[in-house]
């Protein structure tokens, strides 16, 4: 009896065992992750951004409270009563009683609530008094500063005009009628001062100071000297015809000036003369450069 024996055949070439196949229709089994890992994951660093940007208002917020608080808690600890007011400045035609008299409801007051913008408007209200300067030197002083009106002219009935133009009218007006009085519309106050400053300069070099000073319902200025001798100046071209009466009153009126009445510069050529008393033709003649074109200007 043979027997007959049956090898398998190895893969030549070292082959690697062939891999079990899955069968038809198996499902792959994948391992579930947790879920914490598929939630979205919070913006940590969004929220402390919104955190910071609300935060600085709040913290600024308390700090503001809290410095309101302990100022309100200490303020009666550092206030004390007014202890000296200082008054500066040059009074000469107002007295120190007078201010004192204006200044005493206040100093009742301690350093804190003293009320400094009625005392400055009060101390303002004084006639005299061009401007007033108030304020606190810690711990319980309060320092006033004081500028006194410079009076310049007297302004129509009862009223004086200060360096500035501006009106102010103290009871002691009637003492200063040595001023020269200055006239003319309510509104047109500073154009009449400053009319005044510049007439003055140019009359001044001819002996002539002014006494009056009017500016008439029609624009035209008419001028009262202290010498006694009037002079119609019209509307306009005012410093033109001064300079035309400096020239001629150099060369023939200073002579004459003491019998001169009035001076008409309503001219556009020439100026017209007033006698207080009759004058020879002859003077007459050489004193006058004869008038041409007559009419205001």
């Amino acid at each position: 009896m043979v027997a007959t024996v049956r090898h398998h055949a190895q893969p030549i070439g070292g082959a690697s065992r062939r891999q079990p196949i899955a069968a038809r229709g198996a499902s792959r089994m994948v391992a579930k992750e947790p879920l914490a890992a598929r939630l979205p994951k919070p913006d940590f660093g969004g929220l402390a951004s919104g955190v910071k940007r609300l935060g600085w208002p709040l913290l600024l917020l308390a700090l503001g409270v809290g410095t309101y608080e302990g100022a309100q808690r200490l303020l009666p600890y550092a206030d004390r009563p007014i202890a000296k007011v200082s008054v500066q400045g040059e009074l000469s035609y107002i007295s120190q009683q007078a201010v004192q008299e204006r200044i005493a409801p206040y100093v009742s007051a301690s350093f804190f609530t003293v009320d400094l913008t009625g005392l400055r408007t009060d101390l303002e209200r004084m006639p005299w008094i061009a401007r007033a300067e108030v304020r606190r030197v810690w711990p319980d002083q309060v320092a006033i500063t004081l500028e006194e009106q410079l009076p310049i002219a007297r302004w129509g009935d009862g009223a004086l005009l200060n360096n500035q133009g501006r009106a102010f009218a103290p009871r002691e007006a009637a003492n200063y009628e040595h001023l020269p009085l200055l006239s003319g519309p309510q509104r047109a106050q500073q154009q009449v001062m400053q009319q005044y400053q510049v007439l003055s300069q140019l009359l001044r070099p001819l002996g002539f100071s002014i006494g009056s000073l009017e500016l008439r319902e029609h624009g035209s200025w008419f001028i009262s000297t202290a010498q006694g001798v009037d002079i119609l100046l019209g509307r306009d071209h005012l410093v033109d015809k001064m300079r035309r009466l400096a020239s001629i009153h150099d060369k023939v009126l200073k002579q004459q000036i003491a019998n001169i009445a009035r001076i008409d510069l309503r001219y556009a050529n020439g100026l017209a003369v007033a006698w207080r008393e009759p004058v020879a033709p002859e003077a007459a003649g050489k004193a006058l450069a004869a008038p041409v074109n007559r009419g205001e200007q």
